[in-house]
Order: C-alpha cells, then sequence, then structure tokens
C-alpha cells in the first residue's frame, strides 16, 4: 500500500504531489474529491457538472487535464449512465460510483473521438469521476474505493465529509 504511493510520489512532482497526498487533511469542497482505498488516497481538485447542460457539455475540446484534476458528474437520483468521447480530445478514467460514492466499476483509457457507448454497468450510478487516461490504474483506483464530496447524501456515504 505505502509502496504505491511512494512509486507514485516518484512519477509526480510539485503542486501535483502535494495535491495527490493529503486527501486525509483537507474538509470538503465543491471544487475537491477524496479517494481513498488499500492502496492509499488521494485528492483531485474537480469541477462539477451537476444539470443537463455542463453533464453534456463534460471535458469536451479540452487539450489537456492537470495532472490532479478532473470532473465529477453528478445525478439528481441514481441512474444507468453512458458516456462517449465525442469531441474529447485527451484519454480519460472513467470512474463510476454508487449513491454511497463506492466505485462500482472503472473504464480505463477512454479514446478520444470514439463514439461507443461507455456504461456504467449498473442502474444505480449517482456519479463519475473522469480523470486522465491511465491515472486510476497506476494509483489504485477500482471497484470498492470511496470518494468524499459534498454533493452525495453524507447520510448515505461510505466515507462522509464530517468522518477525518
Amino acid at each position: 500500500m505505502r509502496i504505491a504511493a511512494a512509486a507514485l510520489a516518484l512519477v509526480l512532482s510539485g503542486p501535483a504531489l502535494a495535491t495527490m497526498s493529503r486527501a486525509a487533511d483537507e474538509v470538503c469542497t465543491e471544487t475537491a474529491v477524496h479517494l481513498r482505498g488499500d492502496w492509499g488516497q488521494a485528492r483531485f481538485s474537480v469541477e462539477l457538472a451537476d444539470d443537463e447542460a455542463e453533464r453534456a457539455q463534460g471535458l469536451m475540446n479540452r487539450e489537456s487535464l492537470p495532472q490532479a484534476a478532473g470532473m465529477l458528474f453528478v445525478y439528481p437520483e441514481p441512474r444507468e449512465v453512458g458516456f462517449w468521447m465525442k469531441n474529447t480530445l485527451i484519454p480519460l478514467d472513467m470512474i463510476f460510483l454508487d449513491a454511497t460514492g463506492t466505485v462500482r466499476r472503472v473504464h480505463s483509457n477512454a479514446v478520444p473521438g470514439d463514439l461507443t457507448p461507455i456504461m456504467g454497468g449498473s442502474p444505480d450510478i449517482k456519479a463519475v469521476l473522469e480523470i486522465n487516461g491511465g491515472l486510476a490504474r497506476r494509483l489504485g483506483i477500482d471497484k470498492g474505493t470511496e470518494l468524499r464530496h459534498p454533493s452525495l447524501e453524507q447520510g448515505a456515504a461510505a466515507w462522509p465529509c464530517d468522518a477525518g
């Protein structure tokens, strides 16, 4: 577990390293998500896509995404979701989460421009986190990882904002 974090420290440098390694020290805000699992913890700065227009635009037409950044798509109710990569210029990992903030599925390295639907694999997806392609695997983010963010119903959250 700590070996993976140390290996990540070798891959990342500067502000990204600090951002990826201090998740437990920070409070919940709309602009960040915290993730934890048996691999360790990470924090990503996020843009929130919580209405139809924002979810439809997503990360389209972006030429880059900072290493410790992403976009969090939040739905009003759990549902079956599907994404495609139309007009998306960078490879992305899609992390599908249920209402508790628990990862149900990870799709790695979605291909830029691909119109094939990428499904969440469950009818109870409440949120989707998109980060740079390949990063979920490098960190160890997988099914069972927990995400903390104030947009989740805190009473149902596996890792609520008021927990350290």
